[in-house]
């Protein structure tokens, strides 16, 4: 009985390894950038509750009243007090408001804090411009000191534009303060929090 032909080796075995190993490494460098690409986008777009950024006000101002409502929390184990100076304000739309929140270390040692927002009901995100905000900065607090932290704002006057949100009344913006480690909001368990987590108020 003859042997099988012996069958050579794919010429291009090598080429294939290396365009594997680029693809492998191509979204490795994807699955980094991800995060911020997501962010950027919320920022954008006001998806997933996040309200919009601007570096000014709005231009105009209408004749259309609404309320902000604002809620405050604190995750637990970071031993702090976080209050509105206000739970809800009036404005008219396009009008550009500065709210400021108290912030107290009750505990017995320094700790470092970090807050996170959201924005309810969602489309109303799309809607909400943040021109400051005290959201996303590591804060760190000696036992009894406190802090004032400003958010300034306004909302949008294209929301006239959108008759789906005609009957809207008010928004809810709302911040929960995590303790922080390197940048990052610490859950309870003492990992991060998934996006979208923070406590949204229902209107």
């Amino acid at each position: 009985m003859s042997a099988a032909p012996h069958t050579p080796a794919p010429k291009n075995l090598g080429r294939t390894a290396l365009i594997c190993a680029g693809v492998a490494m191509g979204m490795t460098g994807l699955s980094f950038a991800a995060v911020p690409l997501y962010d950027m986008f919320c920022k954008a777009t006001g998806f997933g509750g996040t309200p919009m950024t601007g570096t000014a006000g709005a231009g105009k101002v209408l004749d259309r009243t609404m309320a902000v409502r604002f809620d405050a929390n604190v995750a637990p184990g970071l031993g702090w007090t976080f209050t509105p100076e206000s739970p809800d304000i009036s404005l008219r739309v396009g009008e550009t408001k500065t709210v400021f929140y108290k912030i107290t270390n009750k505990s017995s040692r320094a700790s470092t804090g970090i807050a996170s927002y959201n924005i309810a009901p969602e489309k109303g995100a799309a809607y909400f411009v943040k021109i400051q905000c005290f959201c996303f900065t590591e804060h760190t607090l000696q036992p009894g000191e406190s802090l004032e932290a400003p958010v300034v704002f306004y909302i949008d006057p294209e929301i006239a534009g959108n008759r789906e949100l005609d009957g809207m009344k008010a928004i809810t913006l709302s911040y929960t303060y995590f303790a922080s480690k390197a940048g990052q909001p610490l859950a309870q368990g003492g990992t991060a929090p998934a996006k979208g987590d923070a406590a949204t108020s229902n209107l």
